[in-house]
């Protein structure tokens, strides 16, 4: 508390301070000048004392430090000279592309991405003559084809952001010019300019609120599009400018300067300064609307443009999710990055031998050498480049991207996952992660609204240390004892109802509660209504504690078919308000000053609001000075235990009996926050209000600055009680949490709720059980932190290292402890203490510590991590873990929007995670590998043709059906598997969560399965040449006797891979459908079409290399043979290792896949898939 004694130092004013601005009229200051006349006004002024005066220079001076360079400044009514300042126009642009600049920066980008780059080098060398054994397009053309794809994608995107983008800057509204108001489109809008909207429509830029249709200037918005909440929220403009109204001719000669903040993302926090007729007024975000939100129940509003297009507060937050890869594409990276270096390798190790082959054959009459055995070897290595240049996949990343959009799509339209009573459906904000919800190991996830339902239902509460609530044990703890007088604030009442009125509250409370459905209260005792009624302090304390529940808010309420509906930021302060209106404290409406209540439905009291010191997560608690009907000045304060308790005056009479009830309401699972409240001395506030009124009009800092002179204000309360608020769970949580828990996957829940609500609601929704051991962490000090931390880890390394004894612990740590634990090393003994549990409770966190505890285990832990929460404090933890989930609830969508994927529920998670994630986690897995897998199949067989040719660099195959390899011949099965594939069905994923395992545990793709994958590509090719080579080796090809040439023997290795890796993909497919059907058998059927159509094409311009081939080996048994038994010997191998596996060593989705043949899957227990553990690497073959 400030001292009393340096009262005489300031002079009381009214709250602004006094500023002549002598050339504000012309809006032509300088920041310096005007700073000037402030200093010399304030020196001359002999009205001031000099104490006063010293203290509002050193203001000005503040104010001067803040300006230069670090704010905006905007003169009202001059749009000349707020175009010196060159501001942005109100012109929004989402789209990326014109059609002008679209072609080369797409391809700019495109080529930004490490493996187009490489093929685009190989490209431009295949146009060097003599270089390129292939011919000059056989890259370029199926990297023609995958850029397009790409383009066209991208193009229809910008497409519909050029769409949207017109919709908005074509839209009109009226903005005052010589004055009158005229329609302007919303591109042509300035700063500076004073602009008028009416009801439901939306704000053009960040205003300034200036005026309103309504009497005390106030105005309500939905703010949807920014932040999600569908809740009014109520605005004010100044009072000083309230006189501006709809006046046309004050509106224009209304002059002055605005100092603010430059642009930023801050939605819920704003500085800035109105300086006119000798003021300096604070601006805060109350008397800002911004972009994007709609004005609601007012007829229309003015106001003055601060910030326009893109430096408006929507457009910063626009895009701000970071980007994330999933584990298999920063695997998949590396490989590339790997097989490149293997690929230059092998290129130098041809080159060298071409070069060495070439000496030792110089002489050799029949070949032309006119280069140097150099210059050989260097065109080799270019020419053996391009030859092997698609061992890395041309088509993977096209391949993988039309994958993952369409699994996207089937996560969007997933009936099983949609919220019918919110009309949610489950929405995969990006499709880059979808394998990553089958790789998941740890789950952090909120528990306010995310485990649980968010609509509070006020039950019970403390006060003046009895419990309200209980209908069967009403005096709970001390309500038998006389009850220590608290100060006699509004004289019990008495003075504002009279005695016939109080006689009768209750009959008239249960008539008007009867008559009105107050959902957010299940109250059930009559005993406080007769403790109200009576005339001892227990009623001073029921009447003071609901004015405190009536009054300490910023709900507004919105009339609507003659009943009040209140529009809360949050349900806590409903369920408050809700519960005030219940006992017949029912808040009414609000304007700037005041806020009226309507006591017992009868009768209108008013307290006069003066300051509103807000909540946020770091305060904790939530604060307003009034003056109430009788004249006391009070300060009302709401808030956790934690903050209220620092706060007390000395010797309160229920503090220790209030602690007892809060444990008693935690232990129910019950929502918890304390009331109190202190009378203040008109001196000492006077005094501090000064102070405030300098924080509230810091340019910089001012939210901190504001904090910490409330922290002066918020001290010797006067505890009156506590409300216990209930959050019941969402359906099919503790089901959720069992299944994931089984599924391998360790949940950690982060909540800014007290010890014993978190601990009730992790044995509620069963993350905590009767047989697990508590580890409870609760250290004030970063000493005793460490110490305890030490001991608890020298105890787990005594135990017995069996999983039993670990999966039986669950960590307990609350906030305080986690501020000192997330410290430098100390982190690291919270972390290995952490992974030895099965379940781990953080309580009191703030949203930086989630994000915290997040990142802790990203950075440090090899494991996936995924968050789950609903509310804004959840977006860091949501933005920070490798997957984020947002829920859309009854905080707003900021979580969704932040997210990757968003549900309705969340469980909806096991579905999500079981089914989608491991379903798209095997498919990619198999698509990768796959695609690695045919490309090294086909052009290593070039590599064992080119032993046999004299290291040359001889293509074996054709050029134009090469260069349909990829983007043809093999592309549509692998889609189809990647978009279809199920190895085991969807209610066996959900009735068995062992399966999950396949991804945490890295089945299906690792460094060893890539590399299985990989040396089964090189196996292929050996056969794939070598059958062929010792079949046609010194025998007739075919049957009219000719010898086998070139490009007949490679038609036949080609089809024979064409049908081998074909084949190959067919073995790895569990799920038959009449689409995998047709993209199977279908390409092959469309090969050899090609291939039959092709070779009868000798047509002047085109050459041909396969010109009547197929028709002459087509004459020949010898053909077909080799299309049988090349895939057979390449196979059998396949096979095999599948049997072997399978029969011998058999996985939990092996054995599901073989009971689901039998139809015996409904008699199997989850035990059967537990006996069997993810222990053996089966280089991906195995399924």
């Amino acid at each position: 508390m400030m001292n009393s004694s340096s009262t005489n130092s300031f002079r009381p004013y009214n709250g602004n301070v006094e500023i002549p601005l002598q050339d504000l009229q012309n809006g032509a200051n300088s920041n310096s000048n005007l700073n000037g006349a402030y200093m010399n006004s304030m020196d001359n002024d002999d009205d001031y004392e000099g104490g006063f005066v010293q203290k509002v220079q050193n203001f000005i001076l503040r104010i001067r430090d803040d300006f230069i360079g670090n704010c905006r400044t905007i003169h009202i009514n001059n749009h000349e000279y707020n175009l010196l300042y060159k501001y942005t126009n109100n012109y929004v642009k989402t789209s990326k592309y014109s059609l002008v600049t679209f072609v080369p920066l797409n391809l700019f980008e495109q080529f930004c991405r490490l493996a187009n780059f490489y093929f685009l080098i190989v490209s431009c060398l295949q146009l060097i003559p003599g270089v390129s054994p292939t011919g000059r397009f056989t890259t370029l053309g199926p990297l023609c084809i995958v850029l397009t794809v790409t383009a066209l994608k991208e193009a229809y995107e910008d497409y519909k952001r050029h769409k949207e983008d017109d919709r908005v800057n074509y839209s009109t509204t009226e903005v005052l010019r010589n004055s009158s108001f005229v329609h302007v489109l919303w591109k042509d809008i300035q700063v500076g300019d004073i602009i008028k909207v009416y009801d439901k429509q939306f704000m053009p830029a960040d205003i300034l609120l200036l005026s309103t249709s309504e009497p005390d200037s106030t105005c309500f918005v939905e703010t949807a599009n920014l932040d999600g909440e569908t809740n009014l929220k109520m605005k004010q403009s100044l009072e000083e400018t309230q006189f501006l109204a709809d006046d046309l001719n004050q509106l224009s000669s209304f002059n002055g300067l605005i100092e603010c903040e430059h642009p930023n993302k801050r939605l819920y926090s704003f500085s800035g300064s109105l300086l006119m007729e000798q003021k300096v007024l604070p601006i805060s975000i109350k008397q800002v609307l911004l972009r994007g939100t709609m004005l609601r129940n007012t007829k229309w509003i003015n106001g003055l443009v601060l910030y326009s297009g893109r430096d408006t507060k929507l457009m910063r937050n626009s895009n701000t999710t970071p980007l994330k890869r999933s584990q298999i594409e920063k695997s998949t990276n590396h490989y590339i990055i790997f097989i490149f270096f293997l690929q230059m390798l092998l290129c130098t190790a041809c080159a060298i031998a071409n070069g060495s082959w070439t000496a030792s054959n110089r002489k050799a009459f029949y070949l032309s050498f006119t280069r140097s055995n150099a210059v050989e070897g260097g065109m080799s290595f270019l020419t053996f480049l391009i030859l092997f240049n698609n061992v890395i996949p041309i088509s993977l990343y096209v391949t993988m991207e039309i994958v993952k959009l369409i699994q996207a799509y089937l996560i969007n339209n997933d009936a099983e996952m949609y919220h019918k009573e919110t009309d949610t459906p489950a929405l995969a904000r990006t499709s880059n992660l979808n394998e990553e919800l089958g790789q998941i190991e740890y789950l952090f996830t909120d528990k306010t609204g995310t485990l649980t339902q968010n609509k509070m239902i006020f039950k019970k509460c403390s006060i003046g240390g009895i419990v309200y609530g209980n209908e069967t044990n009403n005096n709970r703890s001390s309500s038998n004892q006389s009850t220590p007088a608290t100060p006699n604030v509004l004289n019990n009442l008495d003075d504002i109802n009279n005695n016939n009125t109080n006689s009768s509250i209750s009959s008239k409370l249960h008539k008007s509660n009867n008559s009105v459905n107050l959902q957010p209260v299940d109250f059930h005792d009559d005993k406080l209504l007769s403790d109200l009624n009576s005339k001892t302090d227990q009623s001073h304390n029921i009447q003071e504690f609901l004015n405190i529940m009536a009054v300490c808010h910023t709900v507004v309420p919105e009339q609507e078919d003659g009943k009040i509906n209140y529009q809360a930021s949050s349900p806590d302060e409903n369920a408050l308000v809700n519960a005030a209106k219940f006992f017949g404290f029912e808040f009414t409406h609000r304007n700037q000053k005041n806020v009226f209540l309507k006591l017992n439905g009868l009768e209108d009291i008013r307290f006069e609001v003066l300051q509103v010191l807000e909540f946020n997560s770091e305060r904790k608690r939530m604060s307003v000075i009034v003056r109430s009907p009788n004249g006391k000045l009070l300060l009302y304060c709401k808030g956790a235990d934690s903050v209220i308790f620092e706060r007390l005056a000395p010797n309160q009479p229920y503090a220790d009996v209030t602690i007892n009830h809060l444990q008693d309401f935690a232990s129910e699972g019950l929502r918890t926050l304390c009331i109190a409240y202190c009378e203040l001395d008109q001196q000492v506030y006077q005094e501090w209000l000064k102070e405030y009124q300098i924080a509230s009009t810091a340019i910089i800092n001012r939210e901190a600055e504001i904090d910490r002179v409330a922290e002066i204000i918020e001290t010797n309360l006067f505890l009156l009680g506590a409300t216990a608020i209930e959050d019941k769970l969402q359906k099919g949580v503790p089901e959720a949490i069992n299944i994931l828990r089984e599924a391998g996957i360790k949940l950690w829940v982060l909540t800014g709720d007290k010890q014993e609500t978190a601990i009730n609601i992790g044995y509620s929704c069963q993350l905590l059980t009767p047989e697990m051991e508590l580890v409870i962490i609760n250290e004030q000090s970063k000493e005793n932190t460490i110490v305890e931390l030490n001991r608890r880890l020298n105890d787990l390394s005594t135990r017995s290292n069996s999983t039993e004894n670990k999966e039986q612990m669950a960590l307990i740590v609350d906030g305080n402890t986690l501020n000192h634990a997330l410290e430098g090393h100390i982190k690291y003994s919270l972390l290995k203490l952490a992974k030895n549990c099965s379940a781990v409770v953080c309580c009191r966190v703030s949203p930086s510590q989630k994000a915290q505890l997040v990142r802790l285990v990203k950075d440090n832990l090899a494991s996936v991590t995924l968050a789950v929460g609903d509310g804004a404090n959840d977006v860091s933890m949501i933005q920070a873990a490798h997957v984020g989930i947002g829920i859309s609830g009854e905080e707003g969508l900021q979580a969704c929007r932040s997210s990757d994927y968003s549900i309705g529920q969340f469980r909806f998670l096991v579905r999500l995670l079981l089914v989608h994630g491991r379903y798209s986690y095997r498919r990619i897995s198999k698509l990768v590998c796959y695609c690695f897998y045919k490309n090294i199949a086909l052009y290593i067989t070039q590599f064992w043709f080119t032993i046999f040719n004299g290291w040359s660099g001889q293509t074996l195959y054709e050029r134009y059906t090469l260069t349909a390899y990829n983007v043809v011949w093999t592309f549509f099965p692998i889609i189809i598997m990647g978009i279809m594939e199920k190895d085991v069905s969807e209610s066996i994923l959900i009735e068995h969560p062992k399966l999950y395992q396949l991804g945490p545990k890295k089945i299906l793709f690792s460094f060893p399965v890539f590399w299985g994958w990989v040396l089964n590509g090189i196996y292929h090719s050996f056969v794939f040449f070598a059958i062929p080579a010792a079949a046609s080796y010194k025998s007739n090809a075919y049957s009219g006797g000719e010898n086998s040439e070139l490009f007949a023997f490679g038609l036949i290795c080609f089809a024979a891979i064409i049908i081998t890796v074909n084949l190959k993909l067919a073995l790895e497919v569990r799920y038959w459908t009449w689409v995998n059907h047709l993209a199977t058998w279908g390409s092959m059927v469309v090969f050899f079409c090609w291939i039959l159509i092709y070779g009868r094409v000798n047509a002047k311009g085109i050459d041909s290399d396969l010109f009547d081939v197929i028709y002459r080996i087509g004459e020949s048994a010898h053909f077909y043979f080799l299309l049988l038994l090349v895939p057979i010997i390449a196979l059998w191998r396949d096979f095999g290792w599948k049997f072997v596996n399978r029969y011998y060593k058999p996985m939990p989705h092996h054995i599901a896949q073989e009971l689901l043949k039998s139809n015996d899957s409904k008699y199997v227990s989850k035990r059967t898939f537990s006996s069997y553990a993810f222990d053996t690497q089966e280089l991906g073959q195995s399924d």
